[in-house]
C-alpha cells in the first residue's frame, strides 16, 4: 500500500492509502474543514524525518528537556523558553515552539 504526504491549511498528515482518492478521504474525515493543498505518493513505503534538520543533536530529547525547563520555571512560559535556550542553545523561536507544543501536551 503506497505512503502518501497530505498537507492541510494546518497540518501534514502521512497516511498508507490505495491511491489518491482514499488518501483524500482520510484527510476529509479527519480535518473536513480544512482544505487540501499538496498531495504527494512518496516513492517508498516509509518515511524518514532527519533530526538535524529538527535541530536535534547529540543527547539532547527536546520534549523531555521542554518539559522539565516547564517544571523549573512552574509554568511560566516565558521563563521556561529562556531556560531552553540557555540549555540547548537554540534560537528564541525553536525554543517557544519546543515549549509551546509540549504545554499544549498537558504539562
Amino acid at each position: 500500500m503506497p505512503l502518501f504526504e497530505v498537507e492541510t491549511e494546518m497540518h501534514i498528515m502521512i497516511t498508507w492509502a490505495d491511491d489518491e482518492d482514499s488518501a483524500r478521504g482520510v484527510v476529509k474525515e479527519a480535518y473536513p474543514r480544512e482544505d487540501i493543498l499538496r498531495l504527494t505518493k512518496r516513492p517508498r513505503d516509509s518515511w524518514v524525518i532527519s533530526k538535524s534538520v529538527l535541530g536535534i543533536q547529540g543527547d539532547i530529547d527536546p520534549c523531555n528537556t521542554a518539559r522539565d525547563c516547564l517544571s523549573k520555571a512552574s509554568g511560566d512560559k516565558v521563563h521556561a523558553i529562556r531556560l531552553y535556550m540557555q540549555h540547548t542553545g537554540t534560537d528564541l523561536e525553536d525554543a517557544r515552539k519546543a515549549i509551546e507544543s509540549n504545554m499544549v501536551m498537558g504539562w
